[in-house]
């Protein structure tokens, strides 16, 4: 089964990202994988304080994770998988694409400001020549309508 790596973070646009994978899978037969990264704590000097922001990092992927992965199943008829790892956001892309033949297409939300599409859709473009699989970028702004109308 092929299935859509997305990645779940703080940002507005993670929510079309989530939206146009669970539509892709639901319309191919496919399946959805969302990817959370903690990134690596400032604090390892201080192990208790970076146990418990870890633990509360956790949580609140959990807490976001539910939500998505509710619409998903009630809507779409997809069942999400949730792979939580720490690391740098890019480097956890790739391990997680690498380790898991399954992954079909890497998903990302694109930012609309000024500044860009974002950090990690400007990091993962400049290594799209070397994935193992095709990436889309969905807009952040692009209206649920459209969404539905392209998957």
């Amino acid at each position: 089964m092929r299935k859509f790596l997305v990645v779940l973070d703080d940002t507005r646009e993670c929510l079309n990202a989530m939206r146009f994978a669970a539509m892709r899978a639901a319309h191919s037969g496919g399946g959805v994988v969302i990817l959370a990264v903690i990134p690596p704590e400032e604090y390892g000097h201080w192990m208790g304080v970076a146990e418990i922001m870890r633990a509360e990092a956790r949580e609140r992927i959990e807490a976001h994770f539910e939500v998505f992965a509710k619409w998903m199943r009630d809507r779409q008829g997809v069942d999400p998988a949730l792979i939580v790892r720490e690391g740098e956001p890019v480097t956890e892309i790739l391990a997680t694409i690498n380790e898991d033949p399954e992954i079909g297409i890497l998903v990302l939300g694109a930012g609309n400001d000024k500044s860009g599409p974002g950090p990690l859709v400007t990091q993962m473009s400049r290594n799209s020549g070397a994935l193992p699989c095709p990436m889309t970028v969905v807009p952040g702004d692009m209206s649920k309508e459209r969404l539905e109308a392209i998957t």
